[in-house]
Parts: C-alpha cells; structure tokens; sequence
C-alpha cells in the first residue's frame, strides 16, 4: 500500500539542537517514513539541527527573526520561503517561536509538534519542572497537531514516564527525550502514508476520531 502512495516532502523548523531532526532523518534511511526532509530551517544560526541537515545533505537555511519587524513580517518570509519547497509536511522539532495565526493557517492540517507534557497539561515552557513541583507521578510528551491555540491542537500521540522522587527536571527531560525520539517519527510515518488526518479539528487516525489524549499506546 505504501508503495503505491506518492512521497511526502517534509520541511523541519529548528532552534536548537535536533535531536527530533536526527530520529527523523534516521528513520527515513531505515525505510521507516515514506517522505524526505527536503528543507530544515531554523531561527538561530547556532542551531545545531543546521549541521545536521548538511551532514545529511539537506537544504539548511538560517532565517534571522531579529532583522524582521514584527512576527508577522518574519512569519511571511519564512512562508514564502518554505513554499519553494511545496512541502506536504511541516515538521516544528524544537522550533522555540510562537508562530503567527496566518501562519499556522496557511499549513492548517499539515503541520505537527512535539510538546514535552502530557496534553493538555503544562502548556508553553518548563514543562518538567512544573510537573515535579505539582507532584506529579508520571510525565510526558504529546505529537498533535498545530492550530493558532499554544500547545491547543488535537493530540495524536502521547508517552507517558514515571516520575520518580530523587529526579531532577534534567533528568526527568532526558526520559522524556527518549520516548520523543521514538513517537515522532512514528507519528511521521503515519502521515506520510496517509493514514493520519486533521479534520474538523479532530485528529483521525485510519478514519477513526481519535480522543483528547490520542491513541494510546502505553
């Protein structure tokens, strides 16, 4: 069936270090996805998701938001930009911006994240310190996809990992960016085969609604 569908582009947006990034584009080399990152871009120069784009011979684009005016002037450059590359999907792996709603229109129902909690829970940042302070016993990350609500758009997947008394937030982050390195390519391949849509503000998976928490695997 697969086969038989055509290849998905895929464009990823970045600010840091792309370890989502690398789990995509191994996954790709593995056969695991039926697409291909045809473009990273990111908003730091720094960014080291930029050195592992051209180690694997992506296009790497750097796009500076402090030389725009606004956000929303930036938000158009990077469309314009984007579009060269009429990507099916648009992949945010750690890309650190709050994005603009004509921006996120313009890629309404293909365009995913990777939140570190567990949806709804512990929307925008410090996710892993505030679910230790509220004592929380398991943690999280969640793949949905990006509407104009923060951290609101309708959940695909969730990992949930225990909490455990002597951790830190750092420690607790690095469990939960192992579970983020297995479900987002995961997720990416579901898309890529068309068995995963955005309708009606609801995710569906194989033409199954799917609830607020997603499919659940764990």
């Amino acid at each position: 069936m697969q086969n038989s569908i055509p290849e998905k582009s895929i464009v990823v947006l970045v600010s840091g270090n792309g370890s989502n990034l690398q789990a995509i584009i191994d996954s790709i080399s593995q056969q695991k996805i039926h697409g291909k990152v045809v473009a990273v871009f990111a908003n730091k120069s720094d960014a080291y998701g930029l050195v592992r784009a051209e180690k694997a011979n992506i296009p790497a684009i750097f796009i500076n938001h402090k030389e725009f005016a606004s956000r929303e002037e930036y938000d158009n450059e990077m469309m314009q930009r984007i579009d060269k590359y009429a990507p099916d999907l648009i992949v945010l792996a750690g890309f650190m911006r709050i994005l603009t709603p004509q921006f996120v229109a313009h890629y309404q129902g293909k365009m995913l994240n990777i939140h570190p909690s567990l949806l709804p829970k512990y929307k925008g940042l410090d996710t892993h310190q505030r679910a230790i302070d509220a004592g929380d016993v398991e943690h999280g990350a969640s793949v949905h996809f990006v509407t104009a609500e923060l951290d609101g758009g309708p959940v695909v997947l969730q990992s949930k990992v225990p909490i455990f008394a002597s951790q830190n937030a750092d420690e607790l982050a690095q469990r939960v960016q192992q579970q983020e390195r297995q479900m987002y390519p995961l997720v990416i391949s579901w898309f890529c085969a068309d068995r995963l849509k955005m309708l009606n503000n609801h995710a569906e998976l194989d033409g199954q609604i799917l609830d607020e928490m997603g499919y659940a695997v764990n």
